[in-house]
This record gives structure tokens, sequence and C-alpha cells, in this order.
């Protein structure tokens, strides 16, 4: 821990990464934070995340546009292939991971940063997707993953830090779903989603509307590509 000295966390504006940065500058001697936003089209989220980054304590922020490379290199390749997990999970989150990896490293570099930092729980394969990028990428960088690491257990833990630490997040107990959006999809889990027993609730359609609110009349839609 001592040896790491400056972190460029890859930043979302959520509670996990929200809750990273005093964290680490907590448990890593008081290291230098940069965060890093990769705009891979999340919209309206993206305005708050420069002075949300700061006020947790992260020393700069930076928000790299790579909405272009991510339709041209990655969506693309994906909706050619008809790309689908285990038969019927579509890609949404999965595919964005390694070209936001991408960005942190060249962060990193820039900054002369000793590691990297995500906020992907160690359940998941989201580690792997950031952690094999960085690796390929940066080899000598080394690699801080917090929910391998840290006694919170649970969103409610983290909400709990971050109330105690003045951090800002955009979840409540009430409704702490972990969102994920970027140009190609918006996938949400966490809260009673975790039980497959129950159906969502009607705060989950953001993109999109339950049938019962959809309008009776239908609408058409032409696609063409180019």
């Amino acid at each position: 821990m001592s040896d790491i000295k400056k972190v460029v966390l890859a930043y979302s504006g959520g509670l996990d990464t929200s809750v990273i940065i005093p964290w680490l500058k907590e448990n890593y001697n008081d290291c230098e934070v940069i965060a890093m936003c990769a705009d891979v089209g999340q919209g309206a989220e993206i305005d708050p995340v420069r002075e949300k980054a700061l006020k947790s304590g992260a020393s700069k922020v930076y928000v790299m546009d790579v909405r272009k490379e991510f339709v041209e290199d990655y969506v693309w390749p994906v909706l050619k292939a008809g790309a689908v997990y285990e038969g019927k999970y579509l890609l949404g989150t999965s595919f964005a991971r390694p070209i936001i990896a991408k960005a942190m490293v060249e962060i990193a570099a820039k900054e002369g940063a000793d590691a990297i930092a995500h906020g992907a729980t160690g359940k998941g394969n989201d580690q792997v997707r950031f952690e094999l990028t960085v690796k390929a990428l940066a080899p000598h960088l080394k690699i801080v993953a917090p929910w391998r690491l840290w006694t919170i257990r649970s969103r409610e833990d983290a909400i709990d830090y971050a109330e105690k630490h003045g951090v800002p997040v955009p979840v409540t107990k009430k409704r702490p779903y972990s969102m994920d959006r970027n140009i190609w999809h918006l996938s949400h889990e966490g809260g009673d989603l975790e039980d497959p027993w129950n159906e969502p609730k009607d705060d989950v359609y953001m993109v999109t509307k339950t049938p019962e609110q959809a309008p009776d009349k239908a609408t058409y839609v032409e696609i063409a590509f180019e």
C-alpha cells in the first residue's frame, strides 16, 4: 500500500465509485486519486461527474469522450455478430469495459500513476474485463479492487459509508439500484431485483415504458444503415 502514491479510478459518479475515492485516500496513505470517466453515451449522467468527484476528494477529473470509437469498434461489431451472452442476455455493460480500461491506462501514463482502481464487484466478470485489459496494455500498473478488499458488504453499507464521509451519492436505501448506461443500453441490478421472483418496479423503466404505460396506438420507425 505504501508504494501507491497516485491512483487513476474508473469513475462513473455512482455509489461504488463515489465511496471508493475517500476509501482509497483513507487506506492508501492519503494517496492522490484521479477520477477518469469515459463518456460512452451515458447522456446527462456525465454532467455532474466532475463536480461530484472533486467533492468526494479527487485531485483531478478527466472526462474522456470515446463515443465515436465505442460505436465504430464495439457497438457495430456486436450488432453484426448478433452477440448474445449464454444465448439470451444481450451484451451491454460487458463490451464497454475494455474501452474504459484503455482510457484509464492512457490517463495513468499521462499522470505517471502507480495504480488503477475500479468499482467492479468481487462476484462479477467486470473485474476480469477491466483488469485483463490493463494487464495487456500496462502490466506494470498495480490494480486496486476495493470490493475484494474492504469491509463494505452491501450497497446499504456503502450508503452508510457515504453518509459518514459526506459523499454525495445518487441512490437511497429505498432505490439502491446499480445502473449502467451507455449509448447501446441501460441495465439495473441490486435491491429487489436480486430475487428473480420479483418483477421490476415501474421506476426501473427510464428509457422505455411498461406495456401498461405505453400508448395503444402503434408507432412506425424506419431505420437505415449507411
